[in-house]
This record gives structure tokens, sequence and C-alpha cells, in this order.
């Protein structure tokens, strides 16, 4: 009989992998697609908010763990991927039926917000297999395991969340 652990991630790898492609692929997509009628200018402002919530429970969920809270840091981090999944539905609602808005800063801020951007999107598309895999693994008990990829899923996650409020509060004087 093959251990559970090992029977959960070959359930769950098909999930991860279909989720980790599917994910940035309709985000890409919804570039392209513009949907027309709807008003949803007041959503950034609100997953930005969500973004900041994000990293506000990563930061006490591990300072839950380390305090040997377990429950209290399980219930922190689906609360921080539902926060994760709320915010993704909002951005591809706008980004669906919004145009981009132009970043307008000049300078040496210019640059500043276009590294922080260029490395949230990239990060953002490397973080969700890791807090997929992450999650699955401490819900199934497979602390070894989970201990081992959270200290790379934390630092990931964590800025990719804070790293989303830097470049709303960056772009949001030139939101039309």
């Amino acid at each position: 009989m093959k251990p559970v652990d090992n029977d959960v991630e070959r359930k769950t790898k098909p999930w991860i992998i279909a989720l980790s492609l599917i994910i940035p692929a309709v985000v890409a997509w919804l570039f392209t697609v513009k949907i027309e009628g709807y008003d949803t200018t007041f959503l950034p402002p609100i997953y930005a908010t969500l973004n900041a919530i994000t990293a506000i429970i990563l930061v006490i969920a591990v300072v839950a763990i380390k305090n040997n809270r377990i429950q209290l840091h399980k219930g922190l981090m689906t609360t921080a991927v539902i926060s994760s999944a709320l915010f993704l539905i909002l951005y591809i609602i706008y980004h669906s039926t919004s145009d981009s808005t132009p970043y307008g800063g000049e300078g040496t801020m210019r640059y500043v917000y276009f590294a922080i951007l260029i490395s949230h999107i990239i990060l953002s598309i490397i973080v969700v297999p890791f807090v997929l895999i992450t999650y699955v693994r401490g819900y199934t008990k497979q602390y070894a395991k989970h201990k081992k990829i959270a200290r790379i899923t934390f630092p990931l996650w964590l800025y990719v969340a804070v790293s989303g409020v830097v470049v709303y509060v960056l772009i949001s004087p030139y939101y039309a």
C-alpha cells in the first residue's frame, strides 16, 4: 500500500499543473478581450486592498506557526488563499472590462515602477504552483514537505502581495 502523502501528491499534481498554466493564460488572454458596458473603475483599490490583506495575513500566519498555533495558522492560510483568489477574480473582471492604464511617471520613478511591475508579474506566475503545493501539503498533514516548500513560498507570495500594493499606489494617480 502506498503512503497517503504519495497518493495525495499523485491526485493533486494534475490539478496544480492545470491551474498553474490556466491562470496565467486566462490573465494574458483577458488583455485581448474587452467586455463593453460595465464600469469597473472602482475595483483597483479593492483588489489592491486584498493584496494588502493577504500580505498581513501571511505575516500573522508565520508568527502563528512559529508559536505553535497550528489551527490559527491553518485558518489564516486558508483566508490568504481565498483573499488571493478574490484578488484574481476582481483583477480579471477589471482588466476584461477596462483599458490598461499607462504609467505616467517620468525619470527614475518610471524605471522603479517597471522594475517592480515586471518582477511582480513574473513572480505572480511562479508563485501559483508553490502556493498550491504548499497548501495541499499543509492541509494533508505532510508537515516536513510543507515546511520545506513553505520556506520558498512565503517570501515569494509576500513579495507578490506587497508589490501588488506598491504597483497600485504608483499607478493610481494615472487612473482616468
